[in-house]
């Protein structure tokens, strides 16, 4: 009796394997048949299983390689007398250039001390070409259009461009600023006073064609400004005889006489034209006066 022990421990052995491999179904399948190079495919992995076991499903952490694991979407698990149902779909991609590609996700059942790892059979995709077979000689066209290519805007060099020009000025200022200043002052005053003569001589010819007060005041008052701005002195607040003590030319006082009679009196007195001219030289001998005085400095 004892020696049929064993073989009737073997036979339970086998039959409990049986029995679990009837009751714990994996399956696995992909939803298409073939798919083009990285295209995302849908691959299906059911399981059922009596209740009381712990089943699991592979995560992100499995090798679904020649395939790269984009997604993974659970369902709710199923129980109908005692066998529970659970389902999971992989969304994956294929970069391999093989014919065909295989795939297997296994399930885990989890122990006290251990875990089982199933497997269903290995599903199978096939690679769906997107192009033609490339002859062995190409045939080029000739094309000799030309074809305008956008360039992007070179923002780096603009920057060094400004930074370059800053220093350089920073440079500049500090070395040559004060130079540069009465240089820059210089040419505005030249500027100042080429205008100022263009101005007076067409005074000066309204004036002569039209002796009228208006002309006269206008003549008197350009004169006058101009004066006051190359000696910071009030010219227009002051009388003719308070303009010839500062100036120290008391021969001013009959130029003024000439053009003012016609202002104050309505008529025409005097040589008009040789009192338009001292009055011109007196604002010229005054400019340069300024400009000497303003180079002797720097």
């Amino acid at each position: 009796m004892a020696k049929h022990i064993p073989i009737i421990v073997l036979i339970s052995c086998l039959l409990s394997g049986a029995l679990h491999a009837q009751v714990l179904k994996v399956e696995g399948y992909f939803m298409q048949d073939s798919a083009k190079l990285g295209e995302r495919v849908a691959y299906v992995l059911r399981v059922s299983y009596p209740k009381e076991k712990n089943i699991v499903f592979a995560d992100s952490t499995f090798d679904f390689s020649p395939f790269v694991l984009l997604e993974k979407k659970s369902f709710i698990s199923s129980t109908d007398e005692g066998i529970t149902l659970d389902s999971a779909i992989f969304f994956v991609s294929n970069f391999s250039l093989d014919p065909q590609v295989k795939l297997a996700v296994p399930v885990y059942e989890i122990l006290k001390y251990d875990s089982l790892t199933y497997y269903p059979e290995e599903a199978s995709i096939n690679l769906q070409l997107t192009i033609a077979e490339i002859p062995q000689e190409p045939i080029f066209q000739p094309n000799n259009v030309y074809q305008p290519i956008t360039k992007d805007f070179n923002y780096p060099l603009l920057l060094g461009i400004l930074i370059g020009s800053a220093i350089m000025a920073a440079v500049l200022v500090f070395f040559f600023g004060k130079q540069l200043m009465y240089r820059w002052q210089l040419w505005l005053e030249k500027r100042r006073y080429k205008r100022f003569a263009k101005d007076w001589e067409e005074a000066q010819t309204a004036f002569a064609t039209q002796p009228s007060m208006e002309q006269a005041d206008a003549l008197l008052g350009l004169w006058k400004a101009y004066m006051e701005h190359l000696n910071q002195k009030p010219f227009r607040d002051w009388t003719t005889t308070e303009i010839a003590d500062f100036l120290e030319n008391k021969e001013i006082i009959k130029d003024f006489r000439a053009i003012e009679l016609i202002i104050y009196a309505g008529k025409q007195g005097g040589d008009l034209p040789q009192a338009c001219t001292n009055l011109l030289n007196i604002c010229t001998h005054s400019y340069q006066q300024k400009i000497t005085t303003s180079d002797e400095r720097n």
